[in-house]
């Protein structure tokens, strides 16, 4: 059911206990119509995990459990069998040393959408006279107004390793890159933008804190964080045999990026699950042809 999402804590008693007990046994052995997608906290991530697996309820006939738990933990649950999905890959750079780990192991079912970006971005209200690129950072009085903080995510994500290879390339030792959570991260910046405060966040599009704060990326000049990505959404070896249908129809779902920061926005306003059943009942025709793979007249 949608409302059954398990919560996982992270770390490694988490690791030994998800991929324990049937190794090598798909998730869904004992119920051909069973599905259990992974996620992040992220709201892209729950934006399109929770569109998914409505979908999947409803036209599909599945019985979809949703399991939160760190990026990390999720391709090994893949790669294991004991996920069937995580629809939170991003591609080609961030999540490159997952993908490599785990070649041959998980199964690239597309992109899910398409421009997505990663960034460090504080609020347009500093100047940019002051702070427009990462390299302002190592000025002695921009690091005072920041408090020589950079706000972080989950350390497990791919954004927090780049981040830290970016702390290291621009000689920020004097910065402390804080690891917490999209919430967190969110929760602190609109801290800061309500005291028009100096603030850098560790970002990335699609987010809906774009559509609620006038924000801006620094400038990255030796390519660091990254450059457009896709996100991709990943199944275990062997979904595709036991699921046609299912993996059909995520093969063909894709959001265009601005669409998808209009539900995450909506979402803020009201929920997930409402800001969702508004886009797959206003999107009739986009979401029938993911299900069915029929071009509507």
């Amino acid at each position: 059911m949608l409302d059954a999402v398990k919560n996982l804590a992270l770390g490694t008693a988490l690791i030994g206990g998800l991929l324990a007990g049937s190794a090598g046994t798909p998730a869904n052995a004992q119920d051909d119509k069973s599905i259990n997608i992974g996620w992040t906290a992220w709201s892209d991530a729950e934006a399109v995990t929770k569109m998914a697996a409505k979908i999947l309820e409803e036209r599909l006939g599945y019985d979809v459990e949703l399991t939160l738990a760190d990026v990390a933990i999720q391709y090994s649950g893949v790669a294991s069998g004991d996920i069937d999905l995580m629809m939170m890959a991003w591609l080609p750079q961030t999540h490159q040393d997952y993908m490599e780990k785990f070649a041959g192991e998980v199964i690239d079912l597309g992109p899910l959408y398409t421009g997505a970006r990663l960034g460090w971005a504080i609020p347009n209200y500093i100047p940019k006279d002051q702070l427009s690129s990462i390299e302002d950072l190592q000025k002695e009085e921009v690091a005072e107004k920041l408090g020589n903080r950079i706000v972080g995510i989950d350390p497990g994500a791919g954004l927090m390793r780049l981040s830290n290879e970016a702390v290291e390339e621009y000689g920020l030792d004097d910065y402390q890159l804080v690891s917490s959570s999209g919430a967190g991260m969110t929760a602190e910046l609109d801290r800061a933008v309500q005291r028009d405060e100096w603030v850098v966040v560790t970002a990335w599009n699609p987010h809906w804190m774009f559509s609620a704060y006038e924000l801006r990326y620094l400038e990255d000049p030796k390519g660091v964080l990254a450059g457009v990505e896709h996100i991709d959404a990943l199944a275990r070896k062997g979904f595709y045999n036991d699921h046609p249908e299912a993996a059909a129809f995520l093969a063909r779902m894709y959001i265009p990026l601005e669409e998808l920061e209009t539900v995450m926005f909506k979402a803020q306003e009201t929920s997930y699950e409402e800001a969702v059943a508004e886009y797959i009942e206003t999107h009739e025709e986009r979401v029938n042809y993911w299900v069915t793979g029929e071009i509507g007249e």
